[in-house]
């Protein structure tokens, strides 16, 4: 890992991806129990809290609470659950919602959040938003907030031109644990409303992708109760 110093300038959220339907693992996953015996979703917000950024949830309507409460108010630091965009919550298809709902659909509703708070607290100073980025993480990850910005921030002033960077290994892309550019809401927003839900098909012109290490891959991309062991047993002691 690139040593490079942990600025936060740049940083203006996180979102923690909780609402995919979990079905090969049986339980939805931000309510996995690690050997700790503490919550995924606590965990990610735990290490996303050092942050000192708003910590958006998106859990497709099913708010998720974290343990967290009183931890998170010392810091100051305030966590919003985000509706998926164009999500109808109420409707009697929620369950196929969640099934068919996708990604980008989340990281929108991020992104706009993001952007209205921004609005909010300008109070009328320029704002450079073309620096700030959201950091995106997914609940089939263990890889610490802290440490994916540490690694992925490295790379903006190396990739100028990219809007979207984002973890690899030698064969797949991850682009549910990267940062997104605020600035791409609007892109973002009308490729979405034309019906599309692919997120490599929209992230591809827009991406840096970031290499990791092997002992992060054993902690990412899992899918069933094994994947999640096997996750668990990669954890650093």
């Amino acid at each position: 890992m690139k040593n490079c110093s942990n600025n936060l300038d740049g940083l203006a959220g996180v979102v923690i991806l909780a609402g995919g339907a979990s079905r090969r693992m049986g339980t939805a996953k931000a309510m996995l129990t690690l050997p700790s015996g503490e919550q995924l979703l606590d965990y990610h917000v735990r290490h996303a809290s050092k942050l000192q950024v708003p910590i958006l949830i998106a859990d497709n309507g099913r708010d998720f609470q974290t343990g967290l409460d009183v931890h998170l108010e010392s810091l100051n630091v305030p966590v919003i659950h985000i509706t998926d965009y164009g999500a109808d919550l109420d409707s009697s298809e929620h369950d196929e919602q969640i099934k068919t709902g996708g990604a980008l659909v989340a990281i929108e509703s991020a992104l706009q959040t993001l952007n209205g708070l921004i609005s909010l607290n300008d109070s009328g100073v320029s704002k450079d938003v073309q620096a700030s980025w959201l950091l995106v993480i997914s609940c089939d990850s263990l890889i610490p907030a802290t440490d994916l910005w540490q690694k992925l921030q490295c790379e903006i002033s190396l990739a100028a031109d990219k809007k979207v960077i984002c973890l690899k290994d030698d064969g797949h892309l991850y682009p549910l644990l990267g940062l997104y550019q605020l600035s791409i809401e609007p892109d973002l927003k009308a490729y979405i409303d034309s019906g599309q839900r692919r997120v490599m098909q929209f992230i591809q012109p827009l991406v840096q992708a970031v290499p990791f290490s092997k002992e992060w891959q054993n902690l990412t991309n899992f899918n069933t109760p094994e994947d999640f062991k096997q996750a668990c047993a990669a954890l650093p002691k």
